[in-house]
């Protein structure tokens, strides 16, 4: 079964049974200061996971794509990957398990046509917040799933966390495919690495809310969340189960990699530091099609935030690709192979093809340079140094981003050794700092709705209108974030603001404020809504119908929400900042009092 045959078929069979399709959000989360990638299907609905309505109802489901960087060093291997595709449905408040295990059953027995005697189950064992999910078990038996390849697995296993430290969550229940393989010990069963089984799909009973207090309080609605891999699925049912890079959506991406390289990607022939080329070809074909799609979605290579993310995975690809031999600037032409292969899906990655191959070849001249002074750098240790440490050659790459295989293959030709356990030592403090970074980033919990953010939400939408007013409607909105502390707004402006044009936007802003104007919901289709004047910029994250927030009659605008009631309690409004963030776009920082 091909991706496109997949994709299909789950869309098809929820549609049917009444869901709304929803369209892929954009892989960076609109006003969610909390995490930097949409990392799951279910990140976008938070607010409706969270209670409020959905203007398409309550049964949805989608084909979404996502970035996780958690375990990135873990790419290589045949099933971890940084940009993954969800398949995903949702009940918002509507049906639940004794309704979504039928279901699952149905469609990975018939639709996909898996043999029952090819899965098994597992559900929550329970703790202290919550109990054994025996419910759960029982309508999987019932179902037709024999009792004794039922097993139920702790919190690490069988629980959904929120993304940060509060926000809904619950137990969840995870079908695996059996392989075939023989057992790896006794105590072999789901959830063992051996590959024996292998995750295909996971249901998740989205019914409690983790508190800042880290208690678990019950839902205003129960919800189901499910989300199912396409690339680890595809390559399950094709017959792939050891290896995601053989299905379609990587080989094309393989087959130029293998092009540029000259090597051959079954080879097992060893690299220098012992690397393999196969694993090599992965990581590159990975990273460099994550880079495609988070250029596509508007992001540049920088030293923060995602800007970061995206300059590591670039980079990660050249040293990788190096260590094949290619010596030329390849980055751009392995998106190309992307692009071929994924175009059709996601149309941003045709549309911004110039963006992304020019965005790559620059990164690509800044990392060469970047290499070229770290050769220095360990040429002038050598002269100095009798003995290379670990520590030096972890200063080479923290600094330099120089390869560890580098290092070694130099000091090696020098007839030096290195203390591998010093630098993987070093390695490893500098992945605890940057965890803990990532704790801290996502301490204030995924999507927060508090009164602060919902007021920030609606003066994002004033401050839309008073730039449109103050410097022409060419400026449109390209990203924003919100706290509870302020926002910040991305938009297309060909130059730096004057101070005076600052405060006749801030003084726009506030004389709606003043006027206590009301802020009205109403929900209609995207053409319509188009044609009543809305702003709409971010067209391939609309579904059929969405809702329109109108102020008056000075701004109506496309947006998924919350919004005050009405101007008069966003109080004073102030902007504190105003700088560049991107070549013809600008940003504002500004707080309400």
């Amino acid at each position: 079964m091909t991706a496109k045959e997949l994709r299909e078929k789950f869309i098809a069979f929820f549609v049917e049974k009444n869901h709304k399709e929803i369209p892929s959000a954009s892989l960076i989360p609109e006003n969610d200061p909390s995490v930097l990638f949409t990392a799951a299907g279910m990140h976008p609905l938070v607010p409706y996971l969270l209670g409020e309505p959905h203007p398409l109802g309550k049964r949805l489901c989608s084909v979404q794509k996502c970035l996780r960087t958690d375990d990135i060093e873990n790419v290589g291997d045949g099933f971890h990957h940084t940009f993954f595709e969800m398949l995903g449905n949702w009940s918002l408040g509507d049906y639940w398990k004794e309704e979504m295990i039928p279901l699952s059953f149905e469609f990975l027995t018939k639709a996909l046509g898996i043999p029952v005697e090819k899965l098994s189950v597992t559900c929550f064992s329970g703790d202290n917040d919550a109990p054994r999910d025996e419910e759960t078990a029982l309508l999987w038996e019932r179902a037709g799933i024999p009792k004794e390849r039922i097993y139920f697995l702790g919190k690490k296993d069988n629980w959904w966390r929120p993304a940060g430290k509060t926000g809904p969550c619950g137990p969840d229940s995870e079908m695996f495919f059996d392989t075939g393989k023989e057992k790896c010990g006794k105590d072999c069963q789901p959830g063992c690495f051996c590959g024996k089984f292998i995750e295909i799909w996971n249901d998740v009973f989205m019914q409690y809310e983790k508190t800042a207090e880290g208690k678990y309080e019950p839902l205003k609605q129960k919800n189901i969340d499910t989300g199912m891999g396409v690339e680890r699925t595809t390559a399950v049912i094709s017959g792939f189960a050891d290896d995601d890079y053989l299905t379609e959506l990587f080989l094309p991406v393989i087959k130029k990699i293998e092009e540029i390289s000259g090597k051959n990607y079954a080879m097992q022939e060893n690299l220098p530091a012992g690397r393999q080329v196969k694993k090599a070809m992965r990581i590159i074909a990975d990273h460099l099609r994550a880079a495609t799609f988070v250029i596509a979605d508007g992001i540049s290579s920088s030293n923060t935030e995602q800007g970061y993310v995206l300059r590591r995975l670039i980079r990660r690809a050249i040293r990788f690709g190096k260590t094949l031999g290619i010596e030329k600037p390849f980055t751009f032409l392995i998106s190309e192979a992307v692009i071929e292969t994924l175009g059709d899906i996601y149309p941003e990655i045709v549309k911004n093809k110039n963006k992304i191959i020019e965005e790559l070849r620059a990164e690509e001249e800044r990392f060469t340079r970047t290499l070229e002074r770290g050769l220095k750098e360990f040429n002038s240790l050598s002269e100095k140094k009798k003995e290379i440490t670990g520590k030096d050659a972890f200063f080479l790459y923290e600094t330099y981003g120089f390869p560890w295989e580098l290092t070694l293959e130099m000091a090696d030709e020098k007839g030096r050794r290195i203390d591998e356990k010093e630098f993987q030592k070093a390695f490893k403090e500098h992945q605890e700092k940057s965890r803990e970074g990532s704790e801290k980033k996502f301490a204030g919990g995924l999507a927060d709705h508090s009164e602060m953010v919902t007021k920030y939400h609606t003066a994002t939408h004033l401050l839309h209108s008073a730039l449109r007013i103050v410097l022409g409607d060419t400026v449109h909105q390209v990203g924003s974030n919100i706290t509870a502390e302020r926002l910040r707004f991305d938009f297309t402006a060909p130059k730096k603001l004057i101070p005076e044009e600052i405060k006749k936007v801030e003084d726009l802003v506030n004389e709606q404020i003043k006027k206590d104007l009301p802020v009205t919901i109403d929900i209609m289709n995207l053409a319509e809504a188009k044609k009543k004047g809305a702003l709409a910029f971010f067209e391939q994250k609309y579904a059929e119908q969405v809702k329109v927030y109108t102020v008056s009659d000075f701004s109506k605008e496309v947006c998924g929400g919350p919004h005050v009631e009405r101007t008069g309690i966003l109080g004073s409004f102030k902007i504190i900042k105003e700088e560049s963030c991107g070549a013809g776009k600008r940003r504002i920082y500004a707080m309400l009092s």
